[in-house]
């Protein structure tokens, strides 16, 4: 199955994001819309809800790697 394309610019604000402020960020999107948008001043709708999604994914994907294979389940 084929993934989205994002802009590079969503994606290095996402990672710039998760590097500073892992902490707080969690797999929940609505969580993470929140905390993004008191963290950044994005423009549009849109675009934080196109950032908050991809942190989510990388939220997702760290704490999935991160995790022994018993905690995934």
């Amino acid at each position: 199955m084929l993934g989205r394309i994002r802009p590079s610019f969503i994606k290095r604000i996402s990672r710039q994001l998760v590097e500073k402020h892992r902490g707080e960020l969690t797999k929940d999107f609505q969580e993470n819309k929140l905390i993004i948008k008191d963290l950044t001043d994005v423009s549009t709708q849109k675009l934080l809800n196109r950032i908050a999604g991809y942190t989510t994914r990388l939220m997702t994907w760290h704490l999935y790697t991160s995790s022994s294979p018993r905690d995934r389940t």
